[in-house]
């Protein structure tokens, strides 16, 4: 028995264990492993609004601000069924900013990890988001994560400034070269200058614009 699991018994699981009391692990950081998937989402909600609508053909992202998910952490038993309606989850893309502590960028990366295990062995779909922060997490942001898959990307926020684009897109070189993916799925812009070359290369990008940038849209 592992001593996480030994230690459940006399205490309160307040890290979640049960989340990954059956995984396997990769990479120095031991990140929990996610089955690949060849399945792309039909369209998008986000976790905040997919709690009360009653359209489950759709599959829920969480590329919104972090207190608006922080919950599915503290109680993931609690949105088990309501994830299930859906076609799938794209895993939760907590925060990992550069001026983070890498300890806490890494604990974000193994959280979305733990979460996408625990739902894949409860039977719901799963991509995986790939998030990184600063230059040290780009090494290790696609451990435990399969090569020629379907992986999910966030660009809202990273493109507008030029010290994030570069570090954004800097780090999406290496995700494309560590895992070669059959399809990225993408939320946020994707000019073409920037992700040509990917489709250049067979990748196919998805894009769905983010829910910012339709709002205004529909102002103009």
């Amino acid at each position: 028995m592992s001593r996480i699991n030994s230690k459940r018994k006399s205490c309160k699981d307040v890290f979640n264990a049960f989340l990954v009391s059956v995984a396997s692990y990769a990479g120095f950081f031991e990140f929990p492993r996610i089955r690949p998937t060849y399945d792309t989402p039909n369209r998008l909600i986000p976790f905040s609004k997919a709690l009360s609508c009653k359209d489950y053909d759709q599959w829920v992202h969480f590329y919104e601000d972090d207190h608006l998910f922080e919950r599915i952490w503290r109680n993931p038993k609690r949105y088990l069924d309501i994830l299930n309606r859906y076609n799938g989850v794209i895993l939760p893309d907590f925060s990992l900013y550069r001026d983070m502590p890498l300890a806490m960028q890494i604990w974000n990366i193994y959280r979305s990890r733990a979460i996408g295990h625990w739902l894949q062995i409860n039977g719901i779909r799963v991509i995986v988001n790939i998030r990184y922060g600063d230059r040290r997490t780009f090494r290790v942001c696609c451990d435990g994560i399969a090569k020629h898959c379907v992986i999910a990307i966030g660009s809202h926020g990273n493109m507008k400034h030029k010290v994030d684009r570069e570090i954004f897109l800097a780090g999406l070189d290496v995700v494309v070269r560590t895992l070669e993916p059959s399809v990225i799925v993408l939320y946020g812009s994707a000019s073409e200058k920037y992700f040509k070359k990917y489709t250049d290369l067979g990748i196919n990008i998805i894009i769905f614009e983010s829910a910012y940038s339709t709002s205004h849209k529909e102002v103009e």
